[in-house]
């Protein structure tokens, strides 16, 4: 089973509740784990917060959503200035205090987080999850009938 979607979305923070509706909605409906939905959501708030008060100049920033089988993948795509991802990833506690938990929080809730910036064109946070099901026969694809 693949699921793709992709949202453009204006860098506004009414707009990461609609990311965080659809995006588990999606996932909803093809039967994925609530629990497993649930950590996906709440790391994807955190990367579109994240956008809205790092990003610097942009009107709009992108959410896409992967789903291959037992893989999800979110990325959150924004235009804005690009950051030094060593330092934001670096084990600093002064740093951690200052910028908040977002990113210990996102490392907790999904399997890898990845941060790709791409000097003055932005940047993309990654965030892969391997998948539950509440019912595991849905990614065994159509029954053959015999």
């Amino acid at each position: 089973m693949e699921l793709s979607l992709a949202l453009t979305l204006p860098r506004d923070e009414q707009t990461v509740p609609v990311a965080r509706h659809i995006v588990r909605n999606a996932m909803d409906q093809v039967g994925v784990e609530e629990t497993c939905v649930y950590d996906f959501e709440l790391a994807l708030s955190e990367a579109c917060t994240n956008v809205l008060l790092h990003s610097g100049p942009g009107d709009l920033y992108v959410v896409r959503l992967d789903l291959e089988d037992r893989i999800g993948v979110i990325r959150v795509i924004d235009v804005g200035h690009g950051f030094d991802s060593a330092r934001l990833q670096a084990d600093d506690p002064l740093l951690e205090a200052e910028r908040g938990r977002g990113l210990g929080l996102m490392q907790a809730l999904v399997d890898r987080v990845d941060f790709t910036s791409r000097p003055e064109a932005g940047t993309i946070v990654t965030l892969e999850k391997v998948l539950t099901y509440s019912d595991e026969g849905l990614l065994a694809g159509p029954r053959k009938q015999v």
